[in-house]
């Protein structure tokens, strides 16, 4: 039997943070304080290509806080894929915990189809 979820993602595992940094092949994030444009934020910073500041994601809450200026100083389309990146690594960590296969395909549209095989 087949089910469709929606998510709506928080970034709260700093392990799937990291993950989905490697996959990525962004630099392996820092927990730090990081002066954005007009504010400070404290969390596991993110390096996006072509961002003037860092991405900041504080797990605790699983709030990202960032300044891209509307996407002037760095494309959304970075930050949306690191989220959808975020979300399949997570999947793929809680799914092997509990001893269950993961198979995922990249769909024509870019969506990530991901399947959990709970039994034999």
């Amino acid at each position: 039997m087949s089910h469709i979820v929606q998510i709506q993602t928080e970034i709260r595992d700093p392990v799937a943070v990291t993950a989905a940094c490697a996959r990525l092949g962004l630099p392996k994030p820092v927990h730090r304080t990081v002066r954005l444009f007009s504010a400070e934020a404290t969390g596991l910073a993110v390096e996006l290509p072509g961002w003037q500041y860092p991405v900041v994601c504080q797990t605790e809450t699983g709030r990202v806080q960032y300044d891209n200026f509307g996407g002037r100083w760095g494309e959304q389309s970075q930050l949306d894929r690191l989220t959808q990146i975020y979300s399949v690594e997570k999947c793929r960590i809680e799914a092997r915990k509990k001893g269950y296969s993961v198979n995922e395909r990249t769909l024509q549209d870019g969506s990530i189809l991901v399947q959990i095989q709970v039994g034999s």
